[in-house]
C-alpha cells in the first residue's frame, strides 16, 4: 500500500474518532435506572423482582434493600427519594414472669419492647421475648407430693357396726368430706377390676375422707390440690395408678355410690 492508501486509513480512523465523539455528547442516552421501572418506581422491604439496567446492561435494584447490599441504581436516591436505612432498637429486658408450675418443672417468660421499628431496609428487630426453664417450690408442694391411696366406695364402714372392739367406738368421730378430682391418666391395669374402670381420662370422680382415714390434720393424705396434679394408687387393684387433678371440695358430704374412698 501506497503513501497515498496509508494517509486515507489515517484519515478514516480519525474521522469515525470525531464522529463518536459527537454523537455521544449530542446524542442523548437512553435512560437506565428506577426511573424507568414501569410499576413506578421502587418497592419496600427486599424484593429481588424489583430490578432494572444500569446504562451499562448490568443489573441494578430499586428495593429498599439494596441500601445494605450496595447494589442500587445509580439514581436510587433520587428517583426513590429514601433516606439512609434505620436499624431496629429494642429497649432493655422485662422482669421475668414467676413459674408456670407451682410444683415441679415449669417455665418463666421475659420480653422487651420496640423502640425504633426498622425503616428503609435497616437491620430486622431482635427477639423480642425469651424462656427459660424453672422449678416450682410452693409452700404447698409437700402436700402435692402426697399420693392418695384409694379404695372402692362399698370399703364404707358403719360406724354402729357391733363387732367393732370397744376403744373404737371411743374414737371420736369426725365429719366427712369430699373432693372432687379430674382424672388426667389411669394405667391400663386399672381396667381389671369394675370399681377402678371408671378411673378413666378426663372423669370427675368423687372421694370421700371418712373419719378413720384422716391424719391429725384433719384431713386424708393426697387428697390434692386446686389447678396441681397429684398422683393416686388403687389399694385394692394391683398396678392401677394415674393422676388427677382437684377441682372442689365440699365439707360434711358423703359421694355418691359407686364413688372411691381414700
Amino acid at each position: 500500500m501506497g503513501a497515498h492508501g496509508w494517509s486515507a486509513v489515517r484519515m478514516g480512523i480519525a474521522v469515525c474518532g470525531y464522529l463518536a465523539f459527537f454523537c455521544s455528547e449530542f446524542v442523548p442516552v437512553s435512560e437506565a435506572g428506577c426511573r424507568e421501572r414501569g410499576n413506578h418506581n421502587c418497592c419496600p422491604s427486599r424484593d429481588n423482582k424489583c430490578f432494572e439496567y444500569t446504562r451499562r446492561k448490568t443489573v441494578c435494584y430499586c428495593d429498599s434493600y439494596c441500601q445494605k447490599t450496595r447494589d442500587c441504581c445509580e439514581d436510587y436516591q433520587h428517583v426513590c427519594q429514601i433516606s439512609a436505612a434505620i436499624d431496629c432498637a429494642v429497649g432493655s429486658w422485662g422482669p421475668w414472669s414467676s413459674c408456670s408450675s407451682v410444683c415441679g418443672v415449669g417455665s418463666k417468660e421475659r420480653s422487651r419492647q420496640v423502640s425504633i421499628p426498622p425503616r428503609n431496609g435497616g437491620t430486622p428487630c431482635p427477639d423480642l421475648r425469651q424462656r427459660r426453664g424453672c422449678y416450682g417450690n410452693n409452700v404447698i408442694c409437700d402436700n402435692a407430693k402426697e399420693v392418695a391411696k384409694i379404695l372402692p366406695d362399698f370399703y364404707k364402714r358403719n360406724f354402729n357396726d357391733p363387732w367393732r372392739r370397744p376403744h373404737m367406738l371411743m374414737k371420736e368421730e369426725k365429719d366427712s368430706y369430699c373432693v372432687y378430682l379430674r382424672v388426667k391418666q389411669a394405667s391400663a391395669a386399672c381396667k381389671l377390676k369394675l370399681w377402678s374402670a371408671q378411673l378413666v381420662r378426663e372423669r370427675l370422680v368423687c372421694a370421700e375422707c371418712q373419719s378413720d382415714a384422716m391424719s391429725n390434720s384433719d384431713r386424708c393424705a393426697g387428697d390434692g390440690k386446686e389447678g396441681i396434679r397429684t398422683f393416686w394408687t388403687a389399694a385394692a387393684t394391683p398396678g392401677c395408678h394415674g393422676s388427677w387433678m382437684r377441682e372442689l371440695s365440699s365439707e360434711h358430704c358423703r359421694c355418691p355410690p359407686y364413688s372411691v374412698l381414700f
